[in-house]
């Protein structure tokens, strides 16, 4: 069996506007999904191991790819296709967005200091790590965007007519959530960071007398 018949509510994609932009959102919101799971995972077994950074790094993308293959597949696997007709669309669809979201993603992990560092019981680890997830969705949403517009990306699930997944509106609310969290995390690292850099100034700045009794 090569796959079951196309849903009945099965409509054509938009292909500009608004309406193109809200399909891409929610495309991007399924994505961000399975990748924040496979990240995620990924990040707390690398350091809670004490994998070097390119191990945590690795083994979080790898993760990242195979949940969100997983989320795309699962659903037309459930609705009676075949494994041999279900992997080609899940890799057409995510590929490049997940992609994009890793790129971003570990690049910010890697540029905020002592995040990779940071055990998971860190407070810094899950701001960091919340805040780039939501940036990388963001990077990926125009990606998703100009391949559904051309009939690609996740343009080719819709096809199948097979729906599944979580909730966009909850996803999308988690990740406002985790965008807040992570931006206050930072910003309040970033603060006292800049405190301790001047209290230390301060310190270095303490006067000296030489033996004549005049301060310098």
């Amino acid at each position: 069996m090569e796959r079951a018949e196309a849903a009945p509510d099965h409509h054509e994609m938009p292909t500009s506007g608004g309406a193109l932009t809200s399909v891409a959102l929610s495309a991007t919101l399924h994505c961000l999904t399975g990748c924040a799971i496979g990240e995620v995972l990924g990040m707390i077994i690398g350091t809670a191991l004490g994998f070097s950074d390119a191990g945590t790094v690795a083994l979080a993308i790898a993760l990242a790819f195979l949940f969100g293959y997983g989320l795309t597949s699962l659903p037309l696997l459930r609705a009676g296709w075949a494994p041999a007709a279900v992997i080609p669309i899940a890799l057409a669809s995510d590929t490049l967005s997940i992609a994009v979201m890793e790129v971003v993603d570990n690049a910010i992990m890697l540029g905020v200091p002592g995040a990779m560092e940071a055990g998971v019981t860190d407070v810094l680890f899950w701001g960091a790590l919340s805040f780039a997830l939501v940036i990388a969705g963001a990077f990926a949403l125009p990606v998703n965007r100009w391949l559904i517009g051309r009939g690609k990306g996740h343009a080719v699930v819709h096809e199948t007519g097979v729906h599944g997944g979580p909730s966009p509106r909850v996803v999308g609310a988690v990740a406002a959530a985790a965008f807040v969290f992570g931006t206050t995390v930072l910003a309040g690292e970033l603060v006292g960071d800049s405190e301790s850099g001047g209290r230390g100034a301060q310190v270095g700045q303490v006067s000296t007398v030489d033996p004549a009794g005049r301060s310098s």
